[in-house]
């Protein structure tokens, strides 16, 4: 059995695991660090659907 996850899917697993370590290494309370990593979260996701469309109407 083999995986294969969308694109959309792998963008998320990116956002998830980098966002844990931008929230550890860049704050010093775990409030802070839970913030942080969220915002980066959202950040992440947000970022890459706003260029998908671009990149969607720039194609067509």
């Amino acid at each position: 059995m083999t995986l294969h996850p969308s694109h959309f899917s792998a963008v998320l697993l990116f956002s998830f695991f980098v966002s844990i370590v931008l929230g550890i290494t860049q704050r010093d309370e775990a409030k802070r660090m839970f913030k942080y990593g969220a915002a980066a979260f959202g950040l992440f996701v947000g970022s890459a659907i706003v260029l998908s469309w671009l990149m969607y109407f720039m194609a067509r």
